[in-house]
């Protein structure tokens, strides 16, 4: 869809100003599953896409490391619209958080490896929430940061994601965003902007794989 806006450019032939015809970006649905994971998935589809960031993470197993990782994802997000100047600034959205449901949803997958069936479980949940949600709020596209990591599965993410997207008739933005070193480019943004990484995803399974 093409939107008209007012522009000071000047036909090299007539010497006429004239309005310039912009195209308009589609909206998406980010989830986010962490500050500084978002930064370099935000800068690869600010190219295409006006952001909303979903922060959507009941499988943060306490509720202090759950502020605290929506405190470093809201940093990010005042910096990153501070320094943009007000051009399509992000919007963040936090989903409503629910640790005990997580526990409930994989309940008899506590023993599972990292990265197998409860890590499937965990992933689905999160995206099947943002789809719902971009659904009900106009969203045409949904797409999730858990690829840019190199200790998630992009093939998992990518069927699932096209899975909710044919259910919910929404487009997944399904790239690999760890690819042409999307990883190491969201460690240097977080370090640019003083945000704090983690070394597990957030439940205490994880944690506990971290610790081992």
């Amino acid at each position: 869809m093409l939107e008209q806006r007012k522009a000071s450019i000047i036909d090299q032939v007539s010497g006429t100003a004239y309005e310039e015809p912009v195209v308009s970006r589609p909206a998406i649905l980010l989830h986010s599953c962490c500050g500084p994971c978002s930064t370099a998935v935000v800068e690869n589809l600010a190219q295409r896409y006006k952001i909303a960031l979903y922060f959507c993470n009941s499988n943060i197993d306490d509720e202090a490391e759950y502020k605290k990782r929506l405190e470093i994802q809201k940093k990010y997000v005042e910096q990153y619209n501070a320094s943009i100047k007000k051009k399509d600034p992000i919007v963040l959205i936090c989903a409503p958080y629910m640790p005990a449901a997580f526990l409930k949803l994989v309940k008899g997958y506590e023993e599972c490896e990292e990265g197998g069936a409860r890590c499937r479980l965990c992933i689905q949940d999160r995206l099947e929430k943002t789809a719902e949600y971009a659904i009900m709020n106009s969203y045409e596209s949904f797409s999730t940061t858990l690829s840019v990591s190199r200790h998630k599965n992009h093939v998992m993410i990518l069927e699932l994601g096209n899975a909710l997207a044919l259910r919910y008739g929404l487009a997944f933005e399904g790239s690999d965003f760890k690819k042409g070193g999307g990883e190491q480019r969201s460690a240097e943004l977080a370090r640019a902007y003083g945000l704090e990484r983690q070394n597990h995803c957030g439940c205490r399974f994880s944690k506990r794989a971290a610790e081992r």
